[in-house]
């Protein structure tokens, strides 16, 4: 007997091996087996009798290393369509879905909070409406647009709970679970053991361990990170992809796929429902759905008896400091009320860059384009890219000027005017820097959930997910760290992240207050905010993209090479993109190449192009057809980027 078998190798496959007769090997097994001199673990995708034609030799496998099979025809159908997509092999794309364990362990439990009791959940007429929609279809992609605070969840999980009652499975994908605590809380108290839930902290053994009980039907309701959607769930019936605009469901290492992307293919295959939402849907969706290419539900009212809060602009190029009057005095008020604060700003740290004023030297990585941040917990100049750090210097190591200061400001700078401001307040700081040991978060979390601490200052951390009814103000720090990077997507994340993070106030509530600080207060993704008008921004937006010719109106693919030699790198892209203008085709325009904007990450060069097309089948085929004629320059790499959402 023989088998075709996938490696997670970048050579086409499937590879050919020779069986026993009485081997177990055959779909959804792993086998070790020779390439070559390596000995490495393969897929089995398929069992036959008769080998293929042609004149060699066919090896024997070495060892069956699982019991039973390990994956199904859906995941090989999703590994094949993966690599006819996203420029990587079937067995890269197969290997990127599965778990590496190879035995049992019991997974941890997240910790945190305690399950809430049992309770009774009653539906508003918008929510009833919602729901019977996503069960009225037996397959196709939906969307749930709802402002924050209007019960998506919940309509989310009525749903989830009739299809469950149908004997189907369910998958549900959120950004980060660490960020959704709330709701895997909710979650396994509503469906119990019959719930899996695969997250970053589990090992190799548990993440197996949870994927077998998944795929033996035990649990039939699967929660997870962007990884999930590979999940084997038996008779799926329901995909869910919460706050579908997060760029974390893009992966940034091969294969480079979308998990929106994903989940749309998979539902296809298993005609099953796909249900987004969002506060604020990613511009693509939009598009989508307001052309009709998917059944749109609205949720219009928030549910907990509060009301959207009332957005101040403050323009920060008539303040001193970081907190302005506005916000230090509603701060102040609010602690007074006995209520809560959120203080957002993307931006960790303590200032943001070293500069010279005698020369202008600027201090950045040594290893990477971009400024070192210093920390002042730390007493450390560090790289937010690669981790480099140094001791912050007090003479200029260009002139030798005594001139030089710190500018900007992150996080760390905040958390100290607050103290110098409101000694008496209790107050919290969460960002990487003070979350990534085990249990902090939970630990922050916690101690604002009981208001034991009154304010909470952080990142984008803070702007997700979150939902404590003491809130009443949101201050957002500084709203145009995002505004100024060279990405069509910025001003359209920039107002997401307003939007989202702004909703956290007065949830509860009829008096909720957002203060946004800026230096750009006409800048239209902030005017939008400040109203609360995210049909206006997104139809502004789509005019500016359909005039550019940038997505939803047209697709990219972003090409990157990176190298240690910049030669190398910049001879290698040129020649390259020179492959493609020589095709003179007219269905696909190429912009660059050119240094990106962070053109040194980690000691790599990095040069890209983008591809910009209408027609993408054809340029997909196109793009192969020269990558297949084209050798990397030696110690370069390439990055086949479909879909980019990030073009830094």
């Amino acid at each position: 007997m023989y088998i075709e078998v996938l490696f997670n190798l970048p050579l086409e496959g499937p590879f050919t091996y020779e069986v026993e007769d009485d081997s177990p090997a055959d779909l959804g097994f792993r086998i070790e087996a020779f390439f070559g001199r390596r000995k490495l673990i393969g897929f089995v995708i398929r069992r036959k009798s008769e080998p293929p034609s042609g004149d060699f030799t066919i090896k024997p496998i070495k060892r069956v290393i699982d019991k039973e099979p390990f994956f199904t025809q859906i995941q090989v159908d999703l590994a094949l369509w993966m690599a006819g997509t996203y420029f990587c092999t079937a067995g890269e794309a197969l290997s990127a879905m599965l778990p590496g364990g190879k035995r049992e362990s019991a997974a941890p439990a997240l910790g945190g909070y305690d399950l809430p009791g049992p309770r009774d959940i009653f539906l508003s007429e918008e929510q009833n409406r919602a729901v019977e929609g996503i069960l009225s279809r037996a397959g196709g992609d939906l969307y749930l647009y709802g402002i924050t605070g209007s019960g998506k969840t919940e309509v989310f999980l009525s749903a989830a709970q009739a299809v469950l009652d149908q004997g189907q499975g369910c998958l549900y994908l959120v950004p980060e679970i660490a960020l959704t605590r709330q709701l895997v809380v909710e979650v396994e108290a509503r469906f119990g053991e019959g719930t899996a839930i695969l997250h970053s902290r589990l090992t190799p053994s548990q993440r197996y361990a949870q994927w077998m009980k998944i795929l033996k039907g035990e649990c039939r309701f699967v929660i997870g990170a962007r990884s999930a959607i590979f999940a084997p769930v038996r008779d799926l019936g329901l995909i869910v992809i919460d706050e579908e605009h997060e760029g974390s469901y893009k992966s940034d290492a091969t294969p480079r796929y979308h998990a929106r992307q994903v989940a749309m293919r998979r539902g296809r295959i298993e005609n099953c429902r796909v249900v987004m939402g969002s506060a604020t849907p990613s511009l693509e969706a939009y598009h989508l759905a307001c052309q009709g290419g998917m059944v749109r539900h609205n949720l219009t009212r928030r549910l907990s008896g509060g009301d959207l809060p009332e957005i101040k602009v403050v323009d920060m190029k008539k303040e001193a400091g970081v907190i302005s009057k506005a916000l230090a005095a509603a701060l102040r008020r609010v602690e007074e009320e006995g209520r809560q604060s959120i203080l957002f700003l993307n931006r960790r740290g303590f200032s943001t860059f070293f500069h010279c004023r005698s020369c202008g030297y600027e201090m950045v990585c040594r290893h990477c384009s971009v400024g070192l941040t210093y920390h002042k917990n730390r007493n450390r100049m560090v790289c937010h890219y690669c981790g480099y750090s140094q001791a912050p210097v007090d003479v200029c190591p260009s002139c030798g000027s005594f001139d030089v200061g710190y500018s900007g400001f992150g996080t760390e700078a905040v958390e100290d005017e607050l103290r110098r401001l409101f000694p008496d307040i209790p107050a919290t700081r969460m960002d990487t820097d003070t979350v990534s040991g085990k249990g902090n978060l939970e630990e922050k979390l916690e101690e604002f959930r009981s208001g034991r601490t009154r304010l909470l200052l952080g990142t984008q951390m803070v702007a997700k997910g979150l939902n404590f009814p003491g809130v009443k103000l949101v201050g957002i720090i500084l709203a145009d760290t995002g505004l100024h990077l060279p990405d069509f997507r910025a001003a359209e994340r920039s107002f997401a992240l307003m939007h989202q993070v702004a909703g956290r106030a007065g949830r509860y509530t009829r008096d909720g207050e957002v203060i946004i600080q800026t230096y750009r207060p006409d800048h239209p993704a902030v005017t939008a905010a400040a109203r609360g008008s995210l049909e206006e921004f997104y139809d502004k937006e789509l005019e500016i993209r359909q005039a550019l010719g940038f997505p939803p109106y047209a697709r990219l693919f972003r090409i990157t090479l990176r190298g240690k030699d910049s030669e190398r790198v910049k001879n290698g892209i040129e020649i390259l993109a020179g492959g493609l203008r020589d095709l003179r085709e007219d269905c696909f325009e190429l912009l660059g190449p050119a240094e990106c904007p962070l053109s040194l990450i980690s000691g790599n060069y990095r040069h890209h192009f983008l591809v910009r097309t209408r027609s993408v089948p054809r340029t997909r085929a196109l793009l192969r057809e020269v990558l297949s004629r084209w050798t990397p320059p030696p110690g370069t790499y390439l990055e086949v980027d479909p879909d980019p959402v990030n073009l830094l």
